[in-house]
């Protein structure tokens, strides 16, 4: 690895402008996980955030339970 001091930055980029990063600004986020799925387009165009798609399953896990006290 070579010691390069040479500023590559673009110029059109202001540090001042940028600030100073926050430390574990996304850490709780990370802690918790996530879970993405990507859907086929023509289910997109039906469920078109995450609340539509979570009421969705909720219902079918809602019926299927219904169903398997039926019978």
């Amino acid at each position: 690895m070579s010691n390069i001091t040479e500023d590559d930055l673009r110029p059109e980029y202001d540090l001042d402008a940028l600030g100073k990063g926050i430390q574990g600004k996304y850490y709780e986020r990370y802690r918790e996980g996530s879970n993405v799925v990507v859907i086929e387009p023509d289910l997109a165009r039906e469920f078109p955030n995450a609340q539509a798609v979570n009421n969705a399953l909720r219902k079918l896990l809602e019926l299927q339970q219904v169903h398997m006290t039926v019978e």
